[in-house]
């Protein structure tokens, strides 16, 4: 099991989904290479760009993240995506785990509208993210 106790993360996500705030992603790192304990390390406003720069190739993470965009000329949507990142140069055990820590991570990061498995930056490029969210957002009214 991930602990994911940390209540900084829980204020986080808290801020991520509020209207009120500019932040809209967070990131979840492991406290140390043999921890299974999750904190909160980076949150931010650049949206997935910036998200994706803050990603560690050595790591194994997880990130939350507000994703805006239009749904049509009248319109605009939010959705809330779970990122499961897994670097290129992650530990084996730590690869291991991942799937079992995931589970844990969804008890504190519920309302999601896809999960997005993420092994290299450009698995995080928005507009195929876009796609996915408004497959998954039922009506779509632009032929998509």
């Amino acid at each position: 099991m991930a602990d994911v106790s940390d209540t900084k993360i829980q204020e986080a996500y808290v801020d991520v989904r509020s209207d009120k705030s500019d932040t809209n992603w967070l990131l979840l790192d492991y406290q140390s290479d043999r921890s299974d304990r999750l904190v909160l390390t980076r949150t931010g406003t650049g949206g997935l760009s910036e998200l994706r720069d803050a990603l560690d190739d050595s790591k194994a993470s997880f990130a939350y993240a507000r994703v805006t965009y239009s749904n049509d000329k009248e319109s605009q949507r939010e959705k809330f995506i779970l990122v499961v990142w897994i670097g290129a140069g992650c530990k084996v055990m730590r690869k291991a785990k991942i799937s079992v820590h995931t589970a844990d991570v969804k008890g504190v990061l519920r309302a999601y509208s896809i999960e997005v498995a993420a092994r290299e930056r450009d698995d995080l490029q928005e507009d195929p993210i876009v796609v996915r969210l408004r497959k998954a957002g039922g009506a779509s009214y632009d032929g998509i």
